[in-house]
Parts: C-alpha cells; sequence; structure tokens
C-alpha cells in the first residue's frame, strides 16, 4: 500500500516516513506508554518548527464505550498497527486504554486536506483488512495536522488542543511551584497597589490635566495557551491615533526586516520620536510607570509579576511556528528575563528565545532575581513595552 502520492520528498529516514506505510509488517515492535507517546509529539512539534515539515496525528478511539470491549478492540487495533507500520512511526497510548495514537512525520507542506484524507483513506482500509467488521465498525479515527491554525482574529489560541497532550500533564508535575507562583503574585500585586497608589493618582491628575481622552488605555492582548484578555496600562498617547503605524513596524520587526526598524526604533516595540505619545506619556514609557495597573492583570490571573511580554493579536498573525512557544509554556509577565538582559539590545527572535529559556528553566528563585533586577533595568529607562 504505497504512499508515494503523500509524501515523496527524496530524503530518507523521517522525510519518507509514510511511504509503504502502513503495509509491510517490520520488526517486532511495543507500543509506546502515554507519557513517552505525548513526549514523542512535544518533540516533533520542535522538529516540525525548525524543519517546517509538518505531521499528523491519528487518533483512535472505541465509539461505544459502554460495550465492555473497549480494551480487546483497542488491543486488536494497536497490534495492526503496530504490525504494519514503519519502525519510523511512533505507535502507542494516547490515553491508556482509551485511545491510541500513530504519529506520522516529515511529511511535505502542501494540500492539507488531501494529506489527511489520503492518511485516513490508507489507515481505514488496512484496519478493515485486519480486523473483524464487528471490531472495525466500533472504531473511530480522527486526524490532527502540525502546524496547526491558530484563531488569530477570535480566541488567539491554538485550533486543536489534541496536538498539545503534554501541556497538562506539564501543568500537573509542576502543580506545586504553580500554586507558589500565583500565591507570590497575588501578594505581591498587592503590596505594590498600595506602595505605588499615591504615584497612581498623581499620574492619573496629569494624564487627566494634559490631554483628553480615558486615564487608562484597554487593549487586547494573547496570553497562556492563546487566551485573549484585556491589557491596562495608564494612557501614553493620544486618542484616535493610528494604530497602523505600529502594525507596521511589529510586522517587519518580526520578519526580520531590520533596515526599515533600525531607523525607527528605540527599543524593541518602542518607534523612535513616535508623535503618538503625549508629553505626559513620554516620562512614563521612559520611567515604566505607565505598566503599574498591569498588576491588575496580575490579580485577575491573566498575567504573573514575571514571564515573557504578551503579544497584541496583530503580532500573533506574524508569528512563526516556534515564536507560538512562548505562549504555551507560562503565563506573560509585567518584567521578565529579556526586559532585565537584553530589553533595547536584543531583536525580536532573540527576545523569544530568552522567553523560552525562562520557560524551560524557571524557578521561584528565577523569578526573585529577575524581580530584584529589575529597578535597575527601569532606571536605565530603554525598552519598555
Amino acid at each position: 500500500m504505497p504512499w508515494e502520492e503523500t509524501v515523496n520528498t527524496g530524503r530518507r529516514g523521517r522525510s519518507n516516513i509514510l511511504i509503504d506505510s502502513l503495509s509491510e509488517p517490520t520488526i517486532e515492535r511495543r507500543a509506546l506508554d502515554e507519557e513517552s507517546f505525548r513526549r514523542v509529539i512535544a518533540v516533533e512539534r520542535k522538529r516540525t518548527e525548525r524543519s517546517k515539515a509538518p505531521f499528523v496525528l491519528m487518533l483512535i478511539e472505541v465509539a461505544n464505550k459502554d460495550s465492555g470491549k473497549t480494551v480487546p478492540v483497542l488491543e486488536s487495533v494497536m497490534s495492526v498497527l503496530l504490525d504494519s507500520s514503519r519502525d519510523t512511526d511512533a505507535v502507542g497510548w494516547y490515553r491508556t486504554k482509551s485511545t491510541i495514537g500513530a504519529l506520522f512525520t516529515g511529511l511535505v507542506s502542501g494540500d492539507k486536506s488531501a494529506v489527511i484524507m489520503t492518511i485516513l483513506s490508507r489507515a481505514s482500509k488496512t484496519l478493515r483488512e485486519q480486523l473483524s467488521l464487528e471490531q472495525f465498525s466500533n472504531i473511530s479515527i480522527s486526524l490532527h495536522y502540525y502546524p496547526d491554525d491558530w484563531d488569530e482574529n477570535g480566541p488567539g489560541r491554538p485550533s486543536n488542543p489534541a496536538l498539545y497532550p503534554d501541556l497538562s500533564s506539564q501543568a500537573n508535575t509542576k502543580q506545586p511551584l504553580l500554586i507558589l507562583k500565583r500565591t507570590i503574585d497575588i501578594i505581591g500585586s498587592l503590596i505594590l497597589l498600595v506602595i505605588c497608589l499615591p504615584f497612581c493618582a498623581l499620574i492619573a491628575i496629569a494624564i487627566k490635566a494634559t490631554s483628553k481622552g480615558p486615564i487608562l488605555f484597554r487593549q487586547m492582548r494573547v496570553g497562556q495557551h492563546g487566551k485573549q484578555f484585556v491589557f491596562l496600562k495608564f494612557r501614553s498617547m493620544y486618542v484616535n491615533n493610528d494604530h497602523s503605524v505600529h502594525r507596521e513596524y511589529v510586522t517587519k520587526l518580526i520578519n526580520k526586516d531590520t533596515a526599515s526598524c533600525e531607523t525607527r526604533t528605540q527599543g524593541v516595540y518602542k518607534i523612535k520620536g513616535d508623535k503618538r505619545i503625549t508629553r505626559v506619556g513620554q516620562f512614563l514609557r521612559k520611567t515604566s510607570l505607565d505598566e503599574l495597573p498591569q498588576f491588575i492583570n496580575v490579580l485577575c490571573g491573566d498575567m504573573s509579576l514575571v514571564g515573557p511580554r504578551p503579544p497584541i493579536p496583530y503580532e500573533l498573525a506574524q508569528y512563526q511556528t516556534w515564536h507560538r512557544r512562548r505562549l504555551l509554556e507560562v503565563k506573560p509577565g509585567i518584567t521578565g528575563l529579556w526586559q532585565v538582559t537584553g530589553r533595547s539590545s536584543v531583536d525580536f527572535d532573540s527576545m523569544v528565545r530568552l522567553d523560552l529559556r525562562y520557560a524551560t528553566s524557571w524557578t521561584p528563585w528565577l523569578d526573585l532575581k529577575i524581580l530584584l533586577r529589575t529597578p535597575l533595568a527601569v532606571i536605565r529607562g530603554s525598552g519598555a513595552y
């Protein structure tokens, strides 16, 4: 059962993974357990980020789970997949004794629907030939293509949570530390809001006295797992200004149009000589005092004291696949590793790498070090968002 029409890369190994897949038996294999299989999915996501070669996750479940035959049917399906798939495929338990997963990697980017339909028809034919009619009629097959589409115009989150099963596992493993982080966020934000209350009152008066418009600036930002929330800052711009200026700038920034950005930038996200900013706003941005209302975002649970910068939806629309990972690992924060190490001196890709380094090495002690280094970064007055 050749799959040449699905994949024809001219490369060996994983890149030819679907050629003759689900056809001739190979060596005897064992199914991956749930933890191992989900780890493989995470690794393949990162591989796709580098290679641009997509993969397809196939999930198989028993449709009638009340029949009492769920496990025997799934074991028969697992046996067929292990015997008929290549050793470069990954086959195992997506959910133990409940859902089987098969991972087909190294595909060529192209017609997504055609790839999915080809895999579905080949897999269905193999299983139909090897299973009894009763067994085959009692299973359901779903296929999930990566990289998936993100809904930048709606919730701004991954369209297919099935491709990210490892995230929930990581959250469960780190639950005690996450509770500690959340506790520190709440206590820290409350204390800082009380301390800064007199400054907030003075800032509010200055904003109202020098320009028309609201005191607070509200903007939709994208948080962890792509969840959108209302981001708060003290207003530093005139009302009814042209947001397309910033949209154009960050589009070029993310797409590495450095020649256009270098002459206009005052930091990674700040435009040099931006005429939209008020006189009070210039001071607030220079001192990062415009960010004080974000402590309310922290109290609401949308942000943390420390974490990656939350992007604007139109920034997310420009992200490459690997950039999106910074939205999956941790909550966004008021300050972060890039703010205290690079701020105005790093390009966008370097900023993302710093965010990913923070996400993978996060500890309460690292948060404390970043918080202690933040005042010095503010005094230097560069790179606020």
